[in-house]
């Protein structure tokens, strides 16, 4: 399970970091520890039903997420979860995906080179479109407002959740479970 997001203090909690805070929560929920593993990444491991779930954050800018993700490949694409965020959902609203394309998401774009296909589970975390007159890439790179903060803690609560019942339950559960036409999150 790989959680997209850009290192460092300066972009923790912008709105593409929302890979990383919702493998955060899921680390602090399960009392896992973090570790830096050979190579651009961090690791925590999640034993979930006697087998072990890598949690990974890549070390290397969205735009190279896929590289960090080069040691995992032998697990294969269907046991990949990719948690990143969407200008395309509206804030707030989650999207649990088996595949598809980047819509022009950088880090998805790097990953789906690194890897050959797009052939791989996904969840999209909503943060809506940029405002009249901001450039999408300017908007993904700022934090969230004080009015906005409420809902995306709702999001991350429900990404959690989402990412335990494709974990436990299977990706096609969570679909079940989390995608909904009129945007609300369902319950686990």
């Amino acid at each position: 399970m790989c959680g997209l997001g850009n290192p460092g203090p300066r972009y923790r909690n912008t709105r593409h970091n929302l890979g990383f805070m919702a493998l955060d929560r899921v680390s602090k929920r399960h009392s896992l520890s973090w570790r830096r593993v050979s190579g651009p990444a961090q690791h925590a491991l999640w034993r979930v039903g006697g087998r072990d779930v890598a949690l990974v954050k890549p070390g290397l800018f969205m735009n190279e997420s896929g590289i960090a993700l080069a040691r995992y490949g032998s697990a294969g694409n269907a046991a990949l979860l990719v948690v990143c965020d969407d200008l395309n959902l509206p804030l707030g609203q989650l999207r649990v995906r088996p595949g598809g394309g980047s819509g022009g998401h950088r880090g998805l774009e790097s990953i789906i080179e690194q890897l050959g296909t797009d052939d791989f589970p996904r969840l999209r975390l909503g943060i809506g479109g940029a405002p009249p007159n901001v450039d999408w890439v300017e908007f993904v790179l700022t934090e969230f407002s004080e009015a906005e903060l409420n809902e995306i803690d709702c999001m991350l609560a429900a990404a959690v959740e989402a990412i335990e019942t494709a974990v436990r339950e299977g990706l096609e559960e969570a679909m079940q479970r989390f995608n909904r036409p009129d945007g609300s999150r369902g319950s686990a």
